[in-house]
């Protein structure tokens, strides 16, 4: 049986946003869950709620949730061979806290955006300070 497609705008524009405090692995990560939670799904059908990212950081980030257990790569042979990530039990128990934490930020937003702007506009008042690396 064939899913519906993902729909091209499940995301807000703005997403994945630095003002979100919580992070699931890297910075798609949380994002790909939530394309999962329906089911299984092949990379091009990943690829299209999630504009702006590459083929290379939509490989790597499957392939750290991978590691990490919370996806599994099925492949399918046949005359069409077939590549699907889907979560993983792990993975799926993640979504509950995803959806807490998305609350959390949704109650918090003006908030967050206050700190954020508020930090922004001092930091432009202070010198910028680097840090000098020493080779050993």
């Amino acid at each position: 049986m064939t899913q519906p497609p993902l729909d091209p705008e499940m995301f807000d524009p703005v997403c994945p946003s630095p003002l979100v405090p919580f992070r699931v692995g890297d910075k798609w990560a949380s994002l790909i869950l939530r394309c999962l939670e329906d089911g299984p799904r092949r990379f091009s059908e990943l690829k299209v709620p999630l504009r702006g990212i590459t083929s290379k950081s939509l490989t790597q980030s499957l392939r750290g949730l991978e590691r990490d257990g919370f996806v599994v790569r099925e492949e399918s042979e046949g005359p069409e061979r077939r590549v699907e990530y889907a979560l993983t039990p792990l993975g799926r128990g993640l979504l509950g806290p995803l959806d807490a934490a998305c609350e959390w930020t949704r109650d918090h937003w003006d908030e967050l955006i206050d700190v954020r702007e508020a930090g922004l506009s001092a930091g432009a008042d202070q010198p910028q300070v680097r840090e000098q690396r020493t080779r050993r």
